[in-house]
């Protein structure tokens, strides 16, 4: 955690700023001298919520797929949703590699009003490509592994369609 000298500025629930000493107990998320919200992001909390957001998103994928009749239209709509698993990896590969280039200035997406150049904007896709390409990844990993299930499934069952 960067250490803070000085006033801290912090930002009340109200949406007015506040200067308070850096001794003071802050309730609200504390504000560096760029304006950039602390703490910094941490990449176990994005991959964790990227994953949650992945497992949320199977939900949905099981109502739709089973809520489809036809098996060989059940076989191609989970077989199709399954490529989002590469888009995921894709996404996630950008997203580790502009974590990387960012090093230890990684912004939250409601920081994007203190990006002050072209190039610090990285500081803040970085995150979203690593959250977004892992929910693909999970979402897209549940498809294939249905789809195994729908195809090995007997005639006449549920799953079968």
């Amino acid at each position: 955690m960067p250490k803070l000298i000085g006033p801290l500025r912090i930002k009340a629930a109200w949406g007015m700023s506040r200067l308070l000493d850096s001794g003071a107990r802050v309730l609200a998320m504390a504000l560096d001298r760029e304006g950039v919200r602390l703490p910094r992001l941490r990449s176990a909390h994005v991959a964790r919520r990227g994953v949650v957001f992945g497992l949320l998103g199977v939900v949905p994928l099981v109502v739709v797929t089973l809520s489809i009749s036809g098996h060989s239209d059940r076989e191609q709509f989970l077989a199709v949703f399954s490529l989002l698993g590469f888009l995921g990896g894709l996404f996630l590969m950008v997203g580790v590699g502009f974590w990387w280039l960012s090093k230890e200035d990684i912004r939250r997406l409601r920081d994007w009003g203190t990006i002050t150049t072209q190039a610090a904007s990285v500081t803040v896709i970085g995150p979203v490509f690593v959250r977004s390409g892992l929910c693909l990844l999970v979402t897209g990993a549940a498809a294939f592994g249905l789809y195994h299930l729908v195809d090995a499934a007997s005639y006449g069952s549920w799953l079968y369609g």
